[in-house]
C-alpha cells in the first residue's frame, strides 16, 4: 500500500513531463516547404521595398539643383541644403511612427501607405514647375514627403528580423544592405539615362505635365512604387518564426485563448540596445563626412576643377558602392566562422585606419587659389546652408564663375600651412573605408536585431533608422564648420578620436552584445 502511494507522485510527475513534452513538440513543428517559400517570398518584397527607398534618395540628388534653379530663380544655394537635409529630416520623423504602427497592425499597413506617401510626393515633385510662387517650397515638401514615405525602412528590418531565424538573421540583413546599397548606385544611373530627354522633352497639356529630365527619374520612381504596392497586396504575407526557425503566431494579431509566446519572455537589454544606437549613428556620421568630404578635398588637395572633381570622385563613389555589394555577400560567409561582435569591431578597426591615413602627413603645401580675395569677399556660412552636402554648396559657388579658379582658397587659411593629402592617400583610405563601413552597417543591424529578439521590434528599429538620419544631417554641418575654418588635419583628427570612443563603448558593451535567446539562456551563444 505504502509502495503504492510512493508511487503516485512518481506517476503524477511524469504525466506533467509527457504533458510538457508534447506542449513542446507541438512548438517545434517543423516549418512547411509551403510556409518557407511564402516567408522568403515576403522578405524579397522587404528588399524591393529597401531598393526603392535608396532609389528615391538617389535619383534625382543630381538634377535637383538646377531644377530648383529653372522653376524658381529666387532659390539660393541654401536653400537648396534645406531641400537635400529634408529628406533625412522627413525619414527621422517617420521612421518610429511607422514602426510603432507596425508593432500593432499587419505590416502591410504602414507598408502601402508609406509607399502611397512617396508615390504622391514624387507625383508633386513633377508638378512643383506649375505654381506661380513659391516653387522651392513645394519642392521642399515634396522632398520631405519621399523622406517620410522612406520611413518604411524600419518597417522592412523589423519584419526581417522577426522573419528569420538566428543562422538566417545576418545574410538577410545583408541582402537588404546590398539592396539598398544598389539603390544608391543605380539611382544616378538612371538620371543619367533621363538627360536624353533633354530640359525640355515633351508636355501633356491636359494633364499640365512636363515629361523633361527633371521629372521623367521622379514619375518612374513613382511608377516603381506603385508595382510595390501592387506586389506588397499580392505576395506579402505576415510571418514570424523564433530564433530557432520555429513558425510562431506574428506579434501582431493576438495569439488564440491570449496564451503568451514563452520566448518574448524576459526582458531586453537597454543598454546593449543604447549602445548600438550610438555605434550606428557613428558609423553612418563618419560615412556622411567621408562622401561630403570628397569633392572640396580633392578641390582644395589637386586643385581640381568642380567638373573633374564630381566626375571623379563619382567613379569613386561608384566603385565604393560596388566593393559594399561585394563586401555584403562575402560577411555572411565570414559572420558563421568568427561572430558579428568581432566583425563589427575589425570594421571600426578598419574605418579608424582609413581616416586616420588620410591625417596631412608630408612636407608639400597645396596650391593657393588667390584669385578669390580679389573680389574682397569672403563666403560666409548660413545656418541654412550647414545641411547641405558641402560639395555642392561648393559647386554652387563656382558654377557662376567662368573662369573657375582651382586650388585651396585663401580665404580658408589653413591652406597656408596644412600639408597636401597625397592622391595614394586619398585612394588608401576611399578603398579602407569602402571596405569598413558596409561591415559595420551589417553588423549594427543584425546584433541590433538579436538583441531584441522576439520582442517587437518597429519602434526600435525606427529609433536605430532615426540615428542614421540625423547622422546624415549632422555629416555635412560637421564639413561646412570643422574641415571649412580648422582642415583636415582637425577634421580627421576628430573624427579618429569619435572612431577611438566608439570602439571603446564597444569593448565596454562586448559581451552584452548577444541574442536575446541566449541571454535568458534558450540557445548556446554558439548558436548565434
Amino acid at each position: 500500500m505504502a509502495a503504492a502511494e510512493g508511487r503516485e507522485p512518481l506517476l503524477r510527475a511524469g504525466e506533467e513531463e509527457q504533458e510538457r513534452q508534447q506542449q513542446q513538440q507541438g512548438r517545434d513543428v517543423v516549418e512547411t516547404e509551403e510556409h518557407y517559400k511564402s516567408r522568403w517570398r515576403s522578405i524579397w518584397i522587404m528588399y524591393l521595398t529597401m531598393f526603392l527607398s535608396s532609389v528615391g534618395f538617389s535619383i534625382v540628388i543630381m538634377s535637383v539643383w538646377p531644377y530648383l534653379q529653372k522653376i524658381d530663380p529666387t532659390a539660393d544655394a541654401s536653400f537648396l541644403g534645406w531641400i537635400i537635409a529634408s529628406y533625412s529630416i522627413g525619414q527621422m520623423v517617420a521612421s518610429p511612427l511607422f514602426g510603432l504602427w507596425s508593432n500593432y497592425r499587419p505590416r502591410r499597413e504602414p507598408l502601402v501607405v508609406s509607399t502611397a506617401i512617396s508615390v504622391a510626393a514624387n507625383c508633386l515633385y513633377a508638378y512643383v514647375h506649375l505654381p506661380h510662387s513659391h516653387n522651392k517650397y513645394y519642392m521642399l515638401t515634396a522632398r520631405a514627403l519621399v523622406g517620410f514615405g522612406a520611413g518604411n525602412v524600419a518597417v522592412v528590418r523589423s519584419y526581417i528580423a522577426g522573419a528569420t531565424s538566428l543562422t538566417e538573421r545576418t545574410s538577410a540583413m545583408a541582402n537588404t544592405s546590398a539592396c539598398q546599397a544598389v539603390g544608391f548606385i543605380l539611382g544616378p544611373v538612371f538620371q543619367t539615362c533621363f538627360t536624353l530627354i533633354g530640359e525640355e522633352g515633351i508636355t501633356w497639356k491636359s494633364i499640365h505635365l512636363q515629361l523633361n529630365m527633371y521629372t521623367a527619374p521622379v514619375l518612374f520612381g513613382a511608377l516603381l512604387g506603385i508595382i510595390n504596392i501592387i506586389l506588397t497586396f499580392a505576395i506579402f504575407r505576415e510571418h514570424r518564426v523564433d530564433d530557432m526557425g520555429r513558425q510562431c503566431n506574428s506579434i501582431n494579431f493576438e495569439r488564440e485563448g491570449g496564451v503568451l509566446d514563452q520566448d518574448a519572455e524576459g526582458n531586453i537589454d537597454h543598454v546593449a540596445v543604447v549602445a548600438v544606437n550610438f555605434l550606428f549613428f557613428v558609423i553612418l556620421f563618419v560615412f556622411a563626412v567621408f562622401e561630403t568630404i570628397a569633392t572640396p578635398l580633392t578641390m582644395d588637395m589637386y586643385s581640381w576643377t568642380r567638373e573633374k572633381a564630381v566626375f571623379y570622385n563619382g567613379i569613386i563613389l561608384s566603385a565604393i558602392g560596388v566593393e559594399s555589394v561585394i563586401v555584403f555577400m562575402v560577411v555572411k560567409t565570414l559572420s558563421k566562422k568568427t561572430g558579428e561582435r568581432a566583425i563589427l569591431h575589425g570594421g571600426l578597426l578598419i574605418i579608424l585606419i582609413g581616416f586616420f591615413i588620410l591625417l596631412p602627413w608630408g612636407k608639400k603645401l597645396p596650391n593657393i587659389q588667390w584669385q578669390e580675395i580679389k573680389n574682397n569677399s569672403v563666403p560666409q556660412t548660413t545656418p541654412s546652408e550647414m545641411v547641405m552636402p558641402f560639395w555642392s554648396f561648393r559647386a554652387m559657388q563656382l558654377s557662376s564663375n567662368h573662369s573657375e579658379p582651382a586650388g585651396c582658397p585663401i580665404t580658408q587659411s589653413w591652406c597656408l600651412n596644412t600639408p597636401m593629402i597625397y592622391l595614394a592617400q586619398y585612394i588608401s583610405s576611399d578603398i579602407l573605408i569602402g571596405l569598413g563601413y558596409p561591415v559595420c552597417n551589417v553588423m549594427s543591424y543584425t546584433l541590433y536585431s538579436k538583441i531584441l529578439g522576439p520582442k517587437p521590434q518597429g519602434v526600435y528599429m525606427g529609433w536605430l533608422t532615426a540615428s542614421g538620419s540625423g547622422a546624415r544631417i549632422l555629416g555635412p554641418v560637421f564639413v561646412s564648420q570643422i574641415y571649412t575654418h580648422l582642415g583636415p588635419r582637425w577634421a580627421f583628427s576628430l573624427i579618429c578620436g569619435v572612431v577611438v570612443l566608439s570602439l571603446l563603448v564597444l569593448e565596454i558593451v562586448y559581451k552584452r552584445l548577444i541574442a536575446f535567446s541566449v541571454r535568458h539562456g534558450r540557445m548556446q551563444e554558439e548558436s548565434c
